[in-house]
């Protein structure tokens, strides 16, 4: 025996609009800290492969 299959349909979402503005103003401000630990991250790696091939270039122009 299979179970009969449930099907949800969604229609409509009614949410209020300062609700939704809170919401975004929320997520926008928790993006804030992301963006700085990513930054930093990108600018660790930058320096790492700044000081093992920044070299290169003087040497291989000889």
């Amino acid at each position: 025996m299979t179970q009969p299959e449930n099907r949800i349909v969604i229609a409509g979402i009614d949410v209020p609009f300062t609700d939704l503005v809170g919401a975004m103003i929320k997520l926008a401000l928790a993006s804030i800290p992301a963006a700085i630990i990513l930054s930093l991250l990108f600018f660790g790696i930058g320096l790492v492969f700044t000081l093992l091939f920044g070299g290169l270039g003087a040497v291989l122009s000889r």
